[in-house]
């Protein structure tokens, strides 16, 4: 008997199919998405230069150390309007969670988008400058700057001073090559800048119009107009400030107060705020009384947390503390002039200075009035103090030059920063390395 064996039995252990190679639609489809999500990835953190990173990251730590004092000096003015430890520094710490977004994506604009709405915005920031003396304004402090739409609040030349430092960059860059005639230079800075800084000054709020002031005339400075043109402006300006400043019977009592010191019947007007911040700073010693220890919060000095947050830091951390926030604002300081440095943009340099001229110089006549160096004059610390118009304009402005300082430089600009000597040997390296490279390439050949 025959039997036919089944070929498909007592055969060795096969080998696996061979495997089948994927559809190119499919290859290709799957590469396209991950180039497509490591491009995003890339250009979300392309911060390439340090001066980057120098300038966020000190941002970060100010706006973080301000939480901490704005809950610290509030709390117990807080508790007294609305039972609540906590409320200003909620409202606070809302700000800061509004202003960090908005920095981070102006960041990633380019340097275009900035010139092209340099006209926009310098109208944006006078109309709701004109919204103060509607209905819808209201005085703080002595000072008609506020506008109010329910139950948000703002100030809107906080917004003014960014708009005025981008459109006079516009301005001055496209004015470039005709900036030694003084006609360009005052047309149309000159009425601009003036109804600007005029319609502050008609809200009686004197210590911003004296920012605005040094931006305007920083932005020129930092633009190559001739010095003898900003000499004849400060000039002017000199005269006319002397009249505004004792145009006024209070203010005139303030600088007189300043100047001579506070006799016993002011102690109770306006020399009180002065006083108790020097009592707060002569309290603190060297190392402090403790964070949260402070006693002049406990409605002995007004405005505890805002213009005067400075003697609170000295109470409760001394001159320490003091030092650090003066050397943060040294190396912010450091930053901007890094990237003014390294920018091969005239707009960029002038836009950069004049958001260094706002931020370093109002902290700067912020800690000079609370140390009594200059009469009192009504600006917050920036980046520490209460106050949303004020953290949110300045965030947005520090966004913009961060905008500058994420491309890093080419390497035709690297020589922005170095010495002629250095640039010398760089050419003579290159002159005795090309022979070399042309009998490499000979002998290759």
């Amino acid at each position: 008997m025959t039997t036919t064996r089944n070929p498909g039995t007592n055969r060795g252990p096969q080998p696996p199919p061979p495997r089948q190679p994927p559809s190119p639609k499919s290859s290709d489809t799957k590469g396209a998405v991950k180039s497509t999500v490591v491009v995003g990835v890339r250009k979300l953190f392309a911060a390439e230069t340090p001066n980057f990173f120098l300038l966020l990251g000190t941002t970060v730590f100010l706006v973080a150390f301000g939480l901490v004092m704005v809950l610290s000096s509030s709390s117990v003015e807080s508790h007294l309007e609305s039972d609540d430890f906590f409320a200003s520094f909620s409202r606070q710490g809302l700000y800061a969670l509004i202003g960090v977004p908005f920095m981070l994506v102006a960041s990633r604009m380019p340097i275009t988008f900035w010139k092209r709405w340099a006209w926009p915005a310098i109208f944006v920031g006078l109309g709701l400058q004109l919204l103060v003396f509607s209905p819808l304004g209201y005085e703080y402090g002595g000072n008609r700057n506020w506008i109010n739409f329910g139950s948000f609040s703002a100030q809107p030349s906080e917004l003014l001073k960014l708009a005025i430092i981008v459109w006079i960059a516009f301005i001055l860059t496209s004015k470039e090559g005709l900036l030694d005639d003084w006609k360009h230079v005052l047309i149309p800075i000159g009425p601009v800048a003036g109804l600007a800084i005029g319609l502050v000054l008609i809200g009686n709020d004197l210590g911003t119009a004296v920012i605005m002031l040094s931006i305007v005339l920083g932005g020129l400075y930092f633009a190559g107009v001739r010095i003898k043109f900003i000499g004849v402006a400060v000039a002017v300006l000199a005269f006319f400030g002397l009249i505004i400043a004792f145009a006024s019977s209070s203010r005139t009592d303030r600088i007189n107060a300043w100047l001579y010191g506070c006799t016993a019947e002011q102690y109770e007007g306006f020399c009180w705020q002065p006083t108790h911040g020097t009592w707060a700073l002569a309290s603190g010693g060297v190392f402090g009384v403790g964070l949260g220890n402070s006693k002049a919060k406990w409605s002995w000095l007004p405005e505890a947390d805002n213009d005067y947050i400075f003697a609170i830091i000295g109470e409760e951390l001394g001159l320490i503390g003091a030092v650090v926030v003066l050397v943060l604002f040294i190396v912010l300081a450091i930053s901007f002039v890094r990237i003014i440095r390294s920018s091969t943009d005239a707009f960029a340099r002038i836009v950069t200075a004049g958001v260094g001229i706002w931020i370093v110089g109002q902290a700067l006549v912020n800690i000079a009035v609370v140390l009594g160096v200059l009469p009192v004059l009504g600006v917050p610390l920036p980046l520490i103090s209460a106050g949303g118009s004020a953290l949110i304009s300045t965030l947005l402005a520090i966004g913009v030059v961060l905008s500058f300082a994420r491309e890093p430089a080419s390497v035709d600009d690297a020589s922005f920063d170095q010495s002629p000597a250095q640039r010398s040997r760089l050419a003579s390296a290159q002159r005795t390395r090309q022979p070399a490279r042309g009998a490499q390439e000979r002998r290759q050949r």
